[in-house]
């Protein structure tokens, strides 16, 4: 369970926990939706079929939801801020960090379809795998 939620949170392949899933860090809102064709490590497929990632967009609302009422509850609530002042402050949050779980969304349903195999990944660590190197896709 520990390496399903270092792939998910670390947006490394769930095939081999060694490749990026994205070719730009999540904080630098340089290309934010660009992700790669297959893993640059071990060769996993990164978009095996169109509309692959609809399942993503729920992981996205549910988790979105979620985490936007316990903001404002949390700032309301407990510290005592006035509903603008905490929904204020949600947008702030959620503009920062939008880009960041758009990918952690992708990262954990990707983490749902394929498992970790130990030995593509002793075969990335080897040396063993030729793969061409990935492109990317600019998805929405």
């Amino acid at each position: 369970m520990a390496s399903k939620l270092y792939s998910i949170f670390s947006l490394k392949c769930p095939t081999c926990h060694r490749g990026d899933l994205f070719p730009t860090p999540s904080f630098s809102f340089r290309q934010p939706f660009a992700q790669y064709t297959h893993c640059p490590a071990c060769g996993q497929r990164y978009f095996p079929e169109p509309g692959f990632y609809y399942g993503a967009m729920f992981i996205s609302y549910i988790g979105s939801g979620f985490f936007c009422l316990g903001v404002v509850m949390l700032l309301h609530w407990v510290f005592g801020w006035s509903m603008i002042a905490s929904f204020a402050a949600l947008v702030a949050i959620v503009a920062v960090l939008f880009v960041w779980w758009f990918r952690v969304a992708r990262s954990a349903y990707l983490n749902l379809v394929y498992g970790f195999k130990p030995d593509v990944a002793a075969a990335v660590d080897s040396g063993q795998l030729n793969v061409t190197p990935p492109t990317t896709v600019k998805s929405t």
